[in-house]
């Protein structure tokens, strides 16, 4: 780490106020050319410590930037992780009022709700085994930290993404629940519609080659950090769709085929 403790509970503290406040901060990496993914995650782990005190419960975690062409527009090599709290989950079919987000977007994922905790080195097999079902979801994603700085045009960075909770806003879970194995979740696939017009189509492949794997990474990089993964939490496991953007009157619905659907509407 290169940030003291007193710079790292300062960025926590403003991302805070970022979202109660709805007005994003600026850019952390340029702030602090120097920080790593440990500061990153560290300043995480300080919004963590101040919700959970506030009365938060963790719910589960989300897994990012598992798609090469994201990751290639990023320069990094590694997915993301944030946490999920309880206020994030939404029913499927809700209305969500537009001052609850910033700038929301939504993702398409696959989730896995455990019925086993997982730590450490663990398998693909032993995921799939901690696993109680899977189900299709939506990610909502929120920006605490502007997309890009408005006098270098420089964009937000890994450092800036994990800072801010891996961009993570909400879950929307479908009401389908499958066993893990009922699926060859590499071909489990969604078509998101926008106010009724197609807007994203995409397979379970394109994360990491496989869903699976996403918790296989980060039941690993969890462990460093004194983690692990809880039985009863859900994990969304990486997008296989572009954001979508999401202003005011948007209805969105993912149709999974024979796994089922999600949706949601912005009022």
């Amino acid at each position: 780490m290169t940030l003291a403790p007193a710079q790292v509970a300062s960025a926590a503290e403003s991302l805070l106020a970022a979202e109660a406040k709805r007005e994003p901060i600026g850019l952390l990496s340029l702030a602090h050319p120097g920080m790593t993914l440990d500061d990153a995650y560290a300043i995480q782990a300080a919004q963590m410590e101040k919700k959970l005190a506030q009365g938060r419960e963790i719910i589960g975690w989300k897994i990012g930037l598992t798609s090469k062409a994201m990751q290639d527009a990023l320069g990094i090599d590694t997915p993301d992780s944030g946490v999920l709290y309880d206020d994030m989950a939404f029913a499927d079919g809700a209305t969500i009022s537009e001052a609850r987000f910033i700038q929301p977007r939504i993702e398409a994922e696959i989730a896995f709700v455990m019925k086993a905790p997982l730590e450490g080195n663990v398998t693909r097999m032993e995921v799939l085994a901690a696993t109680d079902y899977v189900a299709p979801a939506i990610e909502i994603l929120d920006t605490r930290i502007l997309r890009k700085d408005p006098e270098t045009g420089q964009a937000r960075t890994i450092f800036d993404t994990v800072s801010d909770n891996a961009a993570n806003a909400g879950i929307v879970l479908g009401q389908q629940r499958h066993a893990p194995d009922a699926f060859d979740l590499r071909w489990v696939g969604s078509i998101v519609k926008q106010n009724e017009t197609v807007v994203a189509t995409g397979l379970g492949a394109g994360v990491l080659d496989d869903p699976v794997t996403g918790l296989v990474w980060l039941a690993r990089r969890m462990a460093t950090y004194g983690q692990r993964i809880e039985a009863g939490q859900v994990v969304l496991s990486g997008s296989f769709i572009g954001p979508v953007e999401c202003p005011s009157g948007t209805d969105i619905h993912a149709d999974y085929g024979p796994f089922g659907s999600v949706s949601l509407r912005f009022a």
